[in-house]
């Protein structure tokens, strides 16, 4: 599902703004660990059948153009964050309220501060508020499932959200996909950029999954949020943590290359 308008854009950024872009740059970028990515071509996963690339990618090497990118600068460029998409409109969401929260990590293990990451999701019923979701689940008025969060010095990072719901996909007969968030990571460059989903310990959908099942079992785990009792707000929120480690041998798997 692709994302709906979020709260931002940074065609919205003036031509001031834009000149207080920090550029970043590092001499190289440790590769993703290659085997934790799902392929190109998976076909249980129906769709790679149609769009997977008839030859072998061709590998460009690393210039200023990919090594380098802004850096804390989004909240100038894109406005404040959304990091709690329970109160972005007048009444609260139906369903679990959850807070997920943890770090962004770079190839070497170190944190990655002040750096954009969006996100989306289905509401609790298991529907996005988008024009092409249409199957018969119903909306939340009280929840539009998008938002950015920018990680802190020590690129740690919160959400409050509701954790959303399973839906069909017509992958196969009866396909479900498990309750999941899309996340989208621009880290220090275009070299790290990632987009992925995180799953949810002890969702048995997981195991049913084509798209999750395309991703190498070994790193099948980067993709779940473990539940955090220490997390968890009494009487308010279920905890989980979800770390995102931006290319490198423990590299967060994308979730969908294709």
């Amino acid at each position: 599902m692709s994302p709906p308008e979020l709260c931002f854009s940074l065609h919205t950024a003036t031509p001031r703004d834009m000149l207080r872009i920090q550029m970043i740059s590092a001499s190289r970028y440790v590769a993703e660990d290659e085997e934790a990515q799902p392929p190109l071509l998976f076909p249980p996963y129906r769709s790679t059948v149609l769009r997977a690339p008839k030859r072998p990618p061709v590998r460009i090497p690393q210039t200023l153009t990919e090594i380098t990118g802004p850096a804390s600068a989004w909240e100038s460029l894109g406005g404040p964050a959304c990091s709690d998409l329970t109160k972005q409109h007048a009444g609260a969401p139906l369903g679990q309220r959850i807070v997920m929260a943890g770090r962004v990590l770079d190839e070497a293990g170190r944190p990655v501060p002040r750096t954009l990451i969006e996100v989306w999701q289905a509401n609790a019923a298991g529907r996005y508020a988008h024009a092409k979701d249409q199957w018969d689940a119903p909306l939340d008025p009280n929840f539009t499932g998008a938002g950015r969060l920018v990680t802190d010095d020590e690129g740690r990072y919160r959400l409050t959200t509701i954790r959303p719901g399973a839906y069909p996909w017509g992958n196969h007969d009866n396909a479900w996909r498990p309750a999941h968030i899309h996340l989208s990571l621009f880290g220090a460059a275009f070299a790290s950029r990632l987009v992925t989903q995180c799953y949810f310990e002890g969702d048995p959908l997981i195991a049913l999954d084509p798209i999750a099942a395309s991703v190498p079992e070994g790193a099948r785990e980067r993709l779940i949020a473990r539940f955090d009792l220490g997390l968890t707000e009494p009487s308010f929120a279920l905890g989980y943590v979800f770390d995102i480690v931006l290319r490198g041998p423990a590299s967060t798997p994308t979730e969908d290359p294709a």
